[in-house]
């Protein structure tokens, strides 16, 4: 199974890092193509990091349930959020900076309500104060066993 994962952050983080307009078929010369697409989960959705591109710290907001209306508010979410870097190691585990209770907890097979959220990564190595070098590292948030990934770019 890691091996898997691992295959999914590499396919990831290689179509980061190759340009877009091979894939799109935009001729040279006629602009940039369009940005491309997340896919919205009817469960959730994973915002962009801000700031991005960052070098001390970011926050990276993410919605569960069709929040602000919540039409079943007692649902709850099993919700993890993690931080790779392109070798699909893992850097870090960001903190919830909103939610109630779970404020100030890593996210890691947390409950949540139907919301609206906001993550905290200090661009630090998960158990040391070391910050983590420049480049591009990818974020994963993993909602009741359907995930969503999304680059991000640390700068010196």
């Amino acid at each position: 199974m890691k091996v898997r994962w691992a295959a999914l952050l590499a396919v990831l983080a290689l179509g980061v890092l190759v340009p877009g307009m091979a894939a799109q078929g935009t001729p040279s010369g006629q602009g940039t193509p369009p940005p491309p697409q997340v896919p919205r989960s009817p469960n959730f959705d994973l915002g962009q990091n801000s700031p991005n591109p960052f070098n001390q710290a970011t926050v990276i907001p993410f919605t569960l349930g069709d929040a602000p209306a919540c039409p079943d508010a007692t649902r709850e979410y099993r919700v993890t959020l993690r931080i790779f870097n392109v070798l699909a190691q893992l850097v870090a585990i960001p903190i919830l900076q909103t939610g109630g209770a779970f404020s100030g907890q890593p996210i890691v097979g947390i409950t949540l309500k139907c919301g609206n959220y906001t993550a905290f990564w200090s661009g630090n190595y998960l158990n040391t104060g070391e910050h983590v070098p420049p480049g591009v590292y990818l974020y994963r948030i993993e909602v009741d066993g359907r995930a969503v990934a999304r680059k991000m770019v640390v700068v010196q």
